[in-house]
């Protein structure tokens, strides 16, 4: 069985034009990613920058989990837990918030797992960006009309 360490030693599965997480067993996992999606990323990453202080945003934030290592595409980390987890890689607990920028091949049961595998592992809230740039915002009582963690942030991201 894999572990992450030997995912980012192993120099063949450097430079892919893919994300890679692994499942539970170790298996590594790879979705493509698209111009569309890095775009997203930027943008959702800036945007947080922006709005929340005392912390950091990090794209690729890969976390460990109950079901392998998950790779959230943007996550913001506030001072504290930067502290206390420092350069871990993976993260042995979700940072406060994770964002997933949906694939076409995401489906929404992927995408609802997600949610609560980052909210289990300790986010306070998990976003989901969907293809048109429309976010949905999840705590840990459901799907909120705006984050709780950055109430002015946007409900759609335009990349016009």
């Amino acid at each position: 069985m894999l572990r992450w360490a030997d995912v980012l030693a192993d120099r063949s599965l450097q430079n892919l034009a893919y994300k890679i997480e692994l499942d539970a067993e170790g298996r590594i996992v790879m979705t493509p990613a698209s111009n569309r999606h890095g775009m997203f990323q930027s943008e959702i990453g800036g945007l947080l920058r922006q709005m929340l202080s005392d912390g950091r945003t990090i794209n690729e934030c890969s976390i460990a989990t109950d079901d392998g290592v998950k790779v959230a595409d943007v996550a913001w980390a506030s001072a504290a837990f930067l502290r206390e987890h420092r350069l871990a890689t993976p993260f042995p607990v979700a940072p406060e918030l994770c964002v997933e920028i949906t694939s076409p091949s995401n489906s929404r049961r992927d995408l609802a797992a997600k949610i609560a595998t980052y909210l289990a592992k300790g986010a306070r809230e998990v976003w989901v960006c969907d293809a048109k740039g429309k976010l949905t915002f999840y705590d840990h009582t459901g799907a909120l009309k705006k984050s709780k963690l950055a109430p002015r942030f946007p409900g759609k991201i335009s990349l016009a």
